[in-house]
């Protein structure tokens, strides 16, 4: 992985282990050639960076989705609140700026574009076969569904569906992510492949 890009990701905001984005990075390298990447959930762009980094390697593109305005846990009051991303003249977070800093500081400006609206409506215009799918975007079990049905679909035969924040043990974490984890295995149009930490990761058959 690019040194700079790197150090980037790794003093960016966000809650993604090292191990994780540097098999993000090599995913998103693999499965560029097969069509556009697209990520559910860029917040302040720490996983945009590794998997951005890996597409543009490939030479490929990425699709980086999110309405910017955090999820539930992400709000006022919430136990993952940032203050520093909270925009009072409208009363919202918004983590846009942040998210676009990240980008320019990581050289992906060419290869990262935001795409600035809820997961599903982006779903609407988002044609073709996609190399890849990374899913990081609401944990409730509405948003991570509504994830998997938008996007799951629109996935080429060899490309990836990740999924982040597996927890198996309802104790150590929600449990929608691993829903839907399970809900794509089930259905018979993914294999199971190594996973990392709390990264699941899928190949379309």
């Amino acid at each position: 992985m690019d040194p700079n890009a790197h150090a980037v990701a790794l003093a960016c905001k966000g809650f993604l282990d090292d191990d994780e984005g540097r098999r993000l990075h090599d995913l998103g390298r693999e499965c560029a050639p097969l069509g556009p990447v697209v990520e559910i959930g860029s917040y302040c762009g720490k996983s945009t960076v590794y998997l951005g980094s890996g597409v543009k390697a490939a030479g490929g593109l990425l699709l980086c989705v999110d309405h910017h305005r955090g999820s539930e846990e992400h709000q006022v009051g919430e136990e993952y609140h940032d203050a520093d991303l909270f925009d009072a003249r409208v009363g919202r977070l918004d983590s846009l700026p942040e998210l676009r800093r990240t980008l320019h500081l990581a050289g992906l400006d060419d290869t990262a574009i935001p795409v600035v609206a809820p997961s599903p409506v982006a779903a609407r215009f988002v044609v073709g076969d996609l190399g890849m799918v990374f899913i990081d975007g609401g944990h409730s079990h509405a948003a991570a569904h509504a994830d998997y049905e938008s996007w799951s679909g629109k996935i080429a035969r060899g490309g990836v569906l990740a999924i982040h924040d597996l927890f198996p043990d309802p104790n150590d974490g929600g449990q929608a992510p691993i829903e839907i984890y399970r809900r794509a295995l089930a259905l018979g149009l993914f294999e199971e492949l190594p996973g990392t930490k709390t990264l699941g990761v899928l190949r379309r058959r």
